[in-house]
């Protein structure tokens, strides 16, 4: 079994992210340790990016302070080995394609997709989110990631409708379910037939899903997880970064500590 399967087989996953570098990639390690010693079973880890566009203003404001400080993607690949050296939790990263597409580029490196899966590889990451790369473009990019031993994480949306089970059939590593339209942020509500979703999900794929966008509490965790397989929190522990900067760990402990018991 891969590292992302061994975290679904142990029940319903509670998965968390963070942004690389954010305030800096030393209190990233620190805070994403703090996340797995709470029960993590998976960690995502945003690569800054100057144009996030699925993001809401909290992990836009975090990119922004990440990239102020120096953070890059080649920071965020070591990053994962220095945290391959504590933790065998998966690692995931949430990307946009331009730092895929580009990677390698100064070096003379025509193929980026494939020079990017191969230093994923090496560094140890298990996977990728590329929210911005429609799945109906994934083909070439799904087949270097595989090359490597990377899943491409693939996202299914409230408007993906007859897509859904086309996108749930090619889907790696798990599927991540977006609950809500919109960008990342938390919400009050989630009112989309999620059900309804995971259902059509169901039928053709047996790989778990989990529900990101807008969960934030303690009650929507354990709503969420009696459809899912696991839910996705960002928004809110990024914020949790914002609000204490560097004394951060203990919050963040705290706080996935209590969402995750709620899965339990």
């Amino acid at each position: 079994m891969s590292r992302i399967q061994q975290a679904f087989a142990k029940g319903k996953a509670f998965i968390g992210f963070i942004t690389g570098g954010d305030p800096s990639m030393e209190k990233t390690k620190e805070f994403v340790l703090s996340m797995i010693r709470a029960g993590a079973d998976l960690i995502e880890i945003g690569v800054p990016f100057s144009d996030p566009i699925a993001e809401g203003p909290v992990i836009q404001e975090a990119s922004i302070r990440a990239l102020r400080g120096g953070a890059s993607v080649e920071k965020c690949f070591a990053l994962v080995e220095d945290l391959r050296k504590e933790t065998e939790t998966p690692l995931v990263f949430l990307s946009y394609f331009n730092p895929v597409f580009s990677y390698g580029s100064s070096a003379g490196v025509k193929d980026g997709a494939e020079a990017f899966f191969q230093r994923a590889a090496k560094a140890g990451l298990d996977g990728i989110i590329i929210p911005d790369l429609p799945f109906e473009e994934q083909a070439p990019v799904r087949e270097a990631a595989g090359r490597h031993g990377i899943d491409l994480i693939s996202l299914i949306a409230p408007t993906s409708e007859a897509r859904i089970k086309e996108i749930a059939a090619a889907s790696t590593g798990f599927i991540y379910v977006v609950s809500s339209m919109g960008v990342t942020g938390v919400r009050k509500e989630i009112t989309t037939d999620l059900g309804a979703i995971l259902r059509s999900i169901k039928e053709v794929s047996t790989v778990p899903a989990a529900i990101g966008f807008g969960i934030h509490t303690p009650a929507q965790a354990a709503q969420m997880s009696q459809i899912a397989d696991g839910v996705i929190v960002g928004s809110a522990i990024v914020k949790i970064i914002a609000e204490h900067g560097e004394a951060a760990g203990q919050r963040i402990y705290e706080y996935v500590s209590e969402m995750k018991a709620a899965l339990d």
